[in-house]
């Protein structure tokens, strides 16, 4: 056997390194269930601390913090309806309906469980076959990237189905709110008249707490004034461990999500909304019980969960390997990696070939820590729901209004989460979909860098975009996305009249 993978498992199981990434773990589903912090966020408040420590023992501290804090968005997504992390917005839509018939527990069970597997399923990726993967995704071009987010932004159709038309508007709000702050080629002002606040742009998470929490705090308080509390039933959750049954129905969305996550992690900018959503919408077409997503189905949280686990691992391949970050929270890892005179990379293999492999390992044992805190620490945080929501709504508005200042420190990023609140509201009573704005925010600045990058490189020629293998497999898929969506929507429509 390979001395450094011996040498990079006794580093990982030492009592010091598992009690940081035990720590880590703790801290990161904390993190990741208050809405407005992020991962990120709660790594950069925390790497002061590993100055201090040995190298090890601060990546171990990081990684499970990372692990942990994607598990732990999913938490007040089901609980709540108000996502922690941007990946668990998919996971809320059937999480949260579980809740709401009592099966908070359940819900909890099965999305603690997915992203367990979804996070081995990247360590495998990781520990294997990291080289072969990251070679493949240094070759993408601008114009394979393009097509990928064009791939993912045709999702859209499948959550538009009640209303193409309302649906687009909804995605077309999005991309006209991306396009505020500086121009992503030449850096000059667009659409700020005047404020330099929007400089830099409209925060996606700031989006993100606006369009989720203010409806929901808002329907939270009517319920309050009409003295109407809704039935969570938390306080009587007889199991938290899925059962045979669950596991079974479970089997196929993990399937389709944790490979999805693991690749799409590997890809820069990618990251874990593309690939949750990604993974919901395949998981619903393939799923037998297609009507029962968004109304609770198992799949739908499963789906997500296993995808938005299985990047971490994803994302550290290219990192390792590289030296390329695969998403904001490996970008900052990297720095931790420098401050400690370790640059990641091909050589890291070669010249610190042990701490290399303590990395992988001590991202297993993260993802360990990962299930038996969230399952010890169930039963505790779904009490949450039992608190009344006299209580429980000020605090959750309270810390919106934190989350919101803290992620740039600047007040005006609260005035503009208010904004989006009053935005998610007018978009409820005109009974618009907002996953289709989310998912505009979240593709449209890389969709538009990549694709003017291409035409910039082409001079102007659309031509490029079929030049490359990988270009014309993701602008065929896209094809197929949308084509289903609107066969699988005529279908429906041919059903209810037939039936009617």
């Amino acid at each position: 056997m390979n001395p450094d993978i011996v040498e990079g498992f006794i580093q990982a199981s030492l009592l010091t390194s598992l009690l940081a990434t035990g720590v880590g773990s703790l801290l990161g589903l904390i993190v990741g269930m208050i809405p407005g912090m992020t991962i990120s966020t709660g790594i950069i408040i925390v790497l002061p601390l590993t100055f201090v420590l040995e190298p090890g023992i601060s990546i171990a501290l990081l990684l499970g913090l990372y692990v942990s804090g994607m598990t732990g968005g999913s938490f007040s997504a089901i609980l709540l309806n108000i996502p922690g992390t941007p990946s668990a917005s998919a996971t809320g839509m059937d999480g949260h309906p579980l809740a709401l018939r009592g099966e908070a527990g359940r819900a909890l069970g099965i999305a603690i469980t997915a992203s367990f597997i979804g996070g081995m399923v990247s360590f495998f990726a990781l520990f294997f076959i990291a080289p072969l993967l990251a070679e493949v995704a240094l070759q993408f071009q601008s114009p394979d990237l393009f097509s990928l987010v064009f791939f993912g932004l045709t999702i859209i159709c499948s959550f538009a189905a009640k209303s193409l038309i309302k649906g687009l508007l909804s995605a077309a709000i999005g991309l006209m709110i991306v396009t505020i702050g500086q121009d992503p080629m030449m850096g000059t002002q667009r659409f700020t008249f005047g404020e330099i606040n929007l400089i830099g742009g409209i925060h996606f998470l700031t989006a993100l707490i606006g369009l989720f929490a203010i409806p929901q705090l808002v329907d939270n308080f009517a319920d309050i004034l009409r003295d109407k509390e809704a039935q969570y039933k938390a306080t009587h959750i007889k199991r938290v461990l899925p059962t045979l049954a669950d596991l079974k129905r479970i089997r196929l969305p993990i399937c389709i999500g944790a490979p999805i996550g693991a690749f799409l992690g590997i890809l820069p900018g990618a990251g874990g909304p593309i690939a949750a959503f990604i993974s919901y919408d395949y998981a619903k077409r393939f799923s037998k019980n297609a009507k029962q997503f968004g109304n609770g189905a198992p799949e739908g949280i499963a789906a997500p969960e296993s995808a938005n686990n299985a990047v971490t691992g994803g994302a550290l391949i290219p990192m390792m390997t590289l030296g390329i970050p695969g998403d904001p929270v490996t970008a900052i890892l990297i720095g931790a990696l420098l401050i400690h005179g370790l640059a990641p990379g091909p050589l890291l293999f070669v010249e610190n070939g042990g701490f290399a492999y303590g990395v992988i390992f001590s991202f297993l044992f993260a993802n360990f820590f990962n299930i038996i805190i969230g399952f010890l620490g169930l039963r505790l945080l779904v009490k949450v729901l039992a608190t009344p929501k006299a209580l429980l709504m000020p605090t959750i508005a309270i810390l919106c209004v934190i989350g919101s200042y803290a992620l740039r420190n600047n007040f005006f990023d609260v005035y503009v989460m208010f904004g989006f609140g009053l935005l998610g509201l007018a978009m409820r009573w005109l009974d618009m979909p907002v996953v289709p704005l989310l998912l505009a925010l979240v593709l449209g600045r890389p969709l538009e860098e990549h694709l003017r990058v291409s035409l910039a490189g082409s001079k102007g020629d659309p031509m490029v975009f079929f030049t490359s293998p990988f270009s014309v497999f993701f602008l065929c898929l896209a094809a197929f996305s949308i084509f289903w969506s609107f066969y699988s929507e005529r279908r429906a429509k041919a059903a209810a009249s037939s039936g009617g």
